[in-house]
């Protein structure tokens, strides 16, 4: 089983034990039984996984290389429904006894799980207006492979106004990101963040600000806190 990171949400006698639930596997089958070809696309339909691959080997060795997603996020849409999000723009339930250590969205996500893909949502202006699951693959897509950004933020929360809000693990700011139509557009705003957090935050002091706001081009605007 190939993992991405840290988060497994299948492990090798889980997948041994469904297959022996659905007779894929038994006491004493013979090689010539065992259906490779069957069980790849059994395993194939499983949420968790996202390749499989199931061949015999010489000595009649039953191989099965699986691939699972990666979560990058936990959503807790409006709702209060909660599920997975994959780094293929994919959702996973969140019913499985494992967990994973990802980024928490929270607030007005109309997704639920089982719609829409991101992909379906990019490839349709329809659901661009309705859904806002691209929105948060783009955030959460680029926390998870930013170093910095995945010890900085914990918490991504969307407002009844529709922007982003971003709460950090540490220094209790709240940053508003505002909306995150494209890949570009996500990547800047991060990217001022970066650099006020790098170059500003040390001078200035982690507490000097309640407020830091992205919404506005090339530029960031603070908020003091309250003496």
């Amino acid at each position: 089983i190939n993992v991405e990171g840290e988060n497994a949400f299948l492990s090798g006698p889980e997948v041994l034990t469904r297959l022996k639930e659905n007779n894929f596997l038994n006491v004493d089958q013979r090689v010539k039984d065992l259906h490779p070809e069957q069980m790849e696309i059994f395993l194939k339909k499983m949420e968790e996984i996202d390749e499989a691959r199931v061949y015999t080997s010489f000595g009649g060795v039953l191989n099965v290389d699986l691939i699972l997603r990666k979560p990058i996020a936990r959503i807790f849409n409006k709702y209060n429904e909660s599920y997975y999000l994959d780094h293929k723009g994919f959702t996973l339930s969140s019913g499985s006894h494992h967990t994973a250590r990802t980024l928490v969205v929270t607030g007005e996500i109309p997704d639920r799980l089982g719609g829409y893909n991101v992909t379906d949502i990019i490839n349709n202006d329809s659901l661009k207006t309705i859904q806002k699951l691209d929105d948060v693959y783009r955030i959460s897509n680029y926390v998870c492979n930013d170093a910095f950004m995945q010890t900085l933020i914990g918490q991504v929360h969307r407002e009844s106004n529709g922007d982003f809000i971003l709460l950090p693990i540490v220094g209790g700011q709240k940053i508003i990101f505002g909306a995150a139509n494209t890949e570009k557009e996500v990547e800047e705003k991060f990217k001022k963040l970066q650099i006020f957090y790098k170059e500003a935050m040390p001078y200035e002091g982690w507490g000097k600000y309640s407020e830091i706001n992205l919404k506005y081009d090339k530029q960031i605007v603070c908020k003091l806190k309250a003496i």
